[in-house]
């Protein structure tokens, strides 16, 4: 009996061990081959402006290998593009009914962290002239709960999603559960018909003028997309969720085992990203990476202001 004991408790600390392990830090390897360049800048140029939905407060260890106990405030950030043709959301965030969107989070995440709500989006986009039948759509990077929850709030806004992220809606059980909850929604899909872009395989031009181009980046989702929205004084890259901080993206380093256990379908396919991201970045001076939860990223945005009267 005592050997048993002995054993399991080995057994024991060896697992304790090899979770603690996931933890600490690891870079992604990165070749040295130079990342992309991006085509030369448009004619027509987009603005982008965020506004807040909430919060989640959390910290850097769940975030990137290697992340410390500091706190990180997670922004759930909406990203409203402006262009001659039109004007885009990108993503959707906290809704209105929120208290009831967070029964389709994972327990875990729930009991990890904390969930501060702001004024409903379709609050501010009103106060600031665009009220749903004035946007030309919302494009998500993935269609996790926490980018998708003010869509029930906009009704008959059109909704821009690839074939297979459309898929994954109806497929993606849990990790879907609460879009599928709003019903029919106007969706729109599209494909990636146009030709490689920044060191991605294809691409999809919004605009057809080259200012908004969105690409295929499966792996945090099988749909995951990252949109390019190219400005006057800088290029964007909106990653969604590949990196939940900037880090990700910097060192680079994949988010510790027990969050891609959470959130990942595929760890290689965002492992494969980050590391495109990281070189892309190095490539381009002028390209900012926003990470949708970043807060220190999103801040440095302008912020969606009230129309004036």
């Amino acid at each position: 009996m005592k050997k048993l004991s002995g054993a399991a408790a080995v057994v024991l600390l060896a697992a304790m061990l090899a979770f603690a392990w996931t933890f600490t830090p690891q870079t992604l390897p990165v070749s040295a081959v130079p990342g992309a360049q991006l085509p030369p800048p448009p004619a027509v140029r987009a603005t982008i402006a965020v506004a807040e939905t909430g919060a989640l407060d959390s910290n850097a260890l769940f975030a990137y290998r290697g992340g410390g106990f500091e706190p990180r405030q997670f922004g759930m950030d909406v990203f409203v593009v402006r262009h001659p043709q039109g004007t885009l959301l990108f993503e959707a965030g906290f809704g209105r009914h929120l208290r009831e969107h967070l029964q389709s989070v994972p327990w875990l995440m729930r009991v990890l962290s904390t969930v501060h709500p702001a004024t409903p989006l379709d609050v501010q986009l009103k106060a600031a002239g665009l009220p749903p039948e004035r946007l030309a759509g919302v494009f998500l990077t993935h269609t996790h709960w926490d980018h998708v929850g003010a869509l029930q709030d906009l009704p008959g806004v059109p909704v821009y999603v690839p074939r297979v992220e459309r898929d994954f809606i109806a497929h993606g059980g849990e990790a879907t559960a609460l879009l599928r909850s709003f019903g029919a929604l106007n969706y729109r899909l599209y494909d990636f018909e146009g030709p490689p872009y920044a060191g991605f395989a294809a691409s999809h031009d919004v605009f057809g003028d080259g200012s908004v181009v969105i690409v295929p980046a499966g792996g945090h989702t099988p749909g995951a997309v990252v949109a390019f929205i190219r400005g006057a004084e800088h290029d964007y890259a909106l990653i969604g969720d590949q990196a939940w901080q900037r880090e990700g993206v910097d060192i680079p380093a994949e988010k510790p085992w027990l969050s891609r256990l959470m959130v990942d379908a595929d760890a290689a396919g965002v492992r494969h990203n980050l590391v495109d991201l990281h070189r892309l970045q190095q490539a381009n001076p002028r390209l900012l990476i926003v990470p949708s939860h970043d807060r220190r990223v999103t801040s440095t945005l302008p912020r969606l202001a009230p129309a004036q009267s």
